[in-house]
């Protein structure tokens, strides 16, 4: 794939399964032995615990908005900075409900494999 493709792959990627919260796009997205290595506690490195770690992020924070700043692709690698606006309305790693609405940045590096995400 191009690293035009890449890009596209992982933006579908950030407005599917984060912004949308359309955790069946999981396995259309993701290699079968995908690797996450940015875990939550308690969270295991498969596609399966990518799964449960969006599902209960989800149910924690209600997204407001998720922005794309910049992507950079090179060869099968995409980098990604990007930025949300959420409300904290369930409990998430012990913490109780604030009710605070905050932004918060991140970058993620994805690998791309055969147009399936390989590891984050």
């Amino acid at each position: 794939m191009s690293a035009e493709q890449n890009k596209a792959l992982v933006r579908k990627f950030f407005e599917e399964v984060w912004s949308k919260g359309n955790v069946a796009v999981v396995d259309e997205l993701l290699a079968p032995d995908f690797v996450d290595r940015s875990l939550l506690p308690g969270q295991g490195p498969s596609r399966e615990g990518y799964k449960r770690s969006i599902t209960e992020f989800r149910a924690a924070f209600s997204f407001a908005e998720l922005t794309i700043e910049d992507q950079i692709a090179e060869g099968d690698m995409v980098v990604t900075k990007f930025s949300t606006r959420c409300i904290h309305r369930g409990e998430f790693l012990d913490v109780p409900p604030s009710g605070e609405e905050a932004t918060y940045s991140s970058i993620r590096i994805h690998r791309i494999v055969g147009g399936k995400v390989t590891d984050e």
